[in-house]
């Protein structure tokens, strides 16, 4: 195998949304991808992964564009599948290509890079006291975002715009909403937010925007060797 890594979608690879962001970093050559929901219909998907009252939610996108609704244990239950077997395929390094928090992924021998235990802390040390303005994908995350980034000096502020589903005017109300609550900077939190959205909100709102999948992606670059 001449590939030493591969990204892991919680929805279906590859993400052809962000696979051009993602090679701009990253060597196709060296780069393998893998899809918890590969060879899955949408009746399926909500099948096996639809949310059930009270699970934390998820979001990614089928390959045909669609939205889906994931389950966030149902879904960490199975990226842990999914792990082993790409361990025993071989590959040295897996990117996890979801900015969600999971508490229980593990590997055995291959370096696993989750981006919910790489960005808070980066992106603290980066913006150090000044207030962070959160988009998210879905309402019901914002609430689920407080233990991810409790280690802010100052609490963040949240709005809310679908990479997959958002219109203009989404993103317009998402930048307001940012702006009227003090934002200094922008984080686009989901992997399917692309370079478009971080254009736009940064020449409205003037101030810095962070994409979580190119700072994952940039670090994920320095360990293929």
């Amino acid at each position: 195998m001449n590939t030493s890594l591969v990204t892991l979608t919680i929805g279906q690879s590859p993400r052809s949304d962000i696979l051009p962001l993602l090679e701009e970093h990253l060597p196709a050559e060296q780069v393998a991808h893998a899809g918890l929901l590969d060879g899955l219909t949408l009746a399926e998907v909500e099948q096996h992964y639809a949310p059930a009252a009270g699970d934390k939610v998820l979001v990614s996108r089928m390959t045909t564009g669609e939205q889906v609704r994931l389950s966030g244990p149902k879904v960490e239950q199975g990226l842990q599948r999914k792990i082993i077997e790409l361990e025993q395929q071989g590959y040295d390094t897996i990117l996890l290509l979801c900015t969600g928090e999971f508490g229980a992924l593990k590997s055995q021998s291959a370096l696993l890079l989750e981006p919910d235990r790489i960005i808070p802390p980066l992106v603290k040390a980066i913006v150090q006291d000044h207030k962070i303005g959160i988009v998210v994908p879905v309402e019901e995350q914002i609430a689920e975002q407080a233990s991810k980034w409790r280690h802010l000096s100052t609490p963040p502020c949240f709005a809310v715009a679908s990479p997959y589903l958002a219109e203009h005017a989404d993103l317009v109300e998402a930048g307001l909403s940012l702006q009227e609550q003090g934002a200094d900077v922008v984080v686009l939190d989901c992997i399917g937010y692309h370079q478009k959205h971080r254009d736009f909100l940064q020449k409205m709102l003037g101030i810095p925007v962070l994409l979580s999948n190119v700072l994952v992606a940039k670090l994920a670059a320095e360990l293929i060797v």
